[in-house]
């Protein structure tokens, strides 16, 4: 996408401290959208909120743990006070804190992973979803991964809470289809940044998943931020319930 297609959209993006979702901010500015920001890291996300205003974009850092419901409703209600309304939001916030194979992860994992990708990603879309309904209009991007269509080992509850986000987005795009308001997600495998930073520090893992990957290269940030840009803007607007996986061919 060239130009400013996003012109005086309000965008949502959580989890933008670093990695994916930093670079999905930076690029939803890029064409012309002012940007909320949450994170639980806020002075890497003020940091970000300063990069965007010089870029000629309103952008505010909002502190949140989006595991915790009550400051996830207090910070979408901060977020409409201050920019009176929300057009797009982009679910990326996501947590894969240890790799362990199913008999050994234990509850602390389990809950950690769920409560941070479905449970915080479901009750932040709930409290921005009403706001859209008055409206009768806007993009839900739910970022959920290509280990929601195959096995992940060493990776279970990882995996359980991306398949859940896949099934939640057809969910939503049912009941939220008659307020005009399209919601898709986006599956990316392994990029440069984000979580598989972890994995790809090993130059034979890196190998083995760049042999693993039909075009031959891991994801880069500008690979998931078109898809983000092309389902955030007008040119998606007959597309919605479905899952945009951006994995170089892994899935194929």
């Amino acid at each position: 996408m060239n130009g400013r297609e996003l012109e005086n959209k309000i965008a949502v993006v959580t989890g933008t401290s670093h990695g994916l979702g930093r670079g999905i901010a930076l690029g939803i500015a890029s064409q012309g959208a002012d940007v909320a920001l949450t994170s639980r890291k806020h002075e890497a996300n003020q940091e970000l909120a300063r990069e965007i205003r010089a870029m000629g974009q309103r952008a505010v850092a909002f502190p949140m743990d989006i595991t915790v419901v009550d400051q996830i409703r207090s910070t979408v209600d901060n977020i409409i006070d201050e920019f009176s309304r929300i057009d797009i939001l982009v679910n990326n916030a996501g947590t894969n804190p240890i790799r362990q194979g199913f008999l050994e992860v234990e509850e602390w994992s389990w809950d950690k992973i769920l409560d941070t990708n479905l449970k915080g990603l479901f009750f932040f879309t709930q409290a921005v979803a009403r706001h859209m309904v008055e409206r009768k209009s806007g993009k839900i991007i739910n970022i959920t991964s290509a280990a929601a269509a195959t096995g992940c080992p060493f990776g279970a509850p990882y995996g359980a809470s991306k398949a859940a986000v896949m099934q939640l987005t057809r969910t939503l795009a049912l009941e939220l289809a008659p307020y005009h308001i399209n919601v898709n997600a986006i599956g990316p495998s392994f990029f440069e940044v984000g979580m598989s930073e972890h994995v790809i520090k090993y130059e034979g893992a890196r190998k083995a998943i760049i042999a693993r990957t039909p075009l031959g290269r891991l994801g880069r940030i500008e690979d998931l931020v078109e898809a983000v840009l092309f389902l955030a803007s007008s040119r998606s607007d007959y597309i919605t319930g479905h899952t945009l996986f951006v994995d170089g061919g892994w899935l194929a």
